[in-house]
């Protein structure tokens, strides 16, 4: 998780406790990346960066209706980052809410065109609901934005996508579109 691009808001000590929390998460340790998150004074807990490692902390434990309000909170205070858009879709997804997940992503796609993961979540999020034409529509669009190579072993992984894995192993490996993922 590197979010050193974001840490410059917070002063010290609230971006020590942030490295140390995320040293614990990466390390697997929630509980201690949960004290160490504890320790960001109040004041930064709507920061970005914050709500970003504190949703990572709680989907990585699934504790999916925690991460909820976070991702909410993201949203708020972010919208214009589609992190918090993605996160607040997984998160419903997650709470068995699949087409709540899809109504919320499905306008982020035109807000944030160049995002595979995006068009990629709503292709897991179209096929678990039985709508496989648009599945695959929405892979094909992650496909040439995330380049193949990285988003075919994804899907041909992803327990999401399984009706469509032998469709998957035969899609062609596009060049990626754009290094941008937002």
């Amino acid at each position: 998780m590197n979010e050193s691009r974001f840490k410059k808001a917070l002063p010290p000590p609230a971006c020590h406790y942030l490295d140390a929390a995320i040293g614990w998460l990466e390390l697997g340790n929630p509980t201690e990346a949960m004290a160490e998150l504890a320790l960001v004074p109040k004041e930064f807990c709507v920061e970005p960066v914050v709500l970003e490692v504190k949703w990572q902390l709680l989907a990585r434990t699934d504790n999916w209706d925690k991460s909820l309000p976070v991702a909410q909170v993201f949203c708020t205070v972010a919208p214009s980052r589609p992190e918090g858009w993605l996160h607040q879709a997984v998160s419903l997804y997650r709470l068995n809410r699949t087409q709540e997940a899809w109504n919320l992503l499905l306008p982020m796609a035109a807000k944030f065109p160049r995002s595979w993961v995006i068009h990629y979540d709503l292709a897991c999020y179209a096929c678990q609901l039985g709508h496989l034409d648009q599945s695959r529509e929405w892979l094909k669009k992650a496909f040439k934005l995330g380049g193949g190579a990285e988003v075919k072993p994804l899907a041909l992984a992803d327990p999401d996508l399984k009706v469509l894995w032998s469709e998957i192993e035969h899609y062609p490996l596009p060049a990626r579109e754009s290094k941008e993922t937002a």
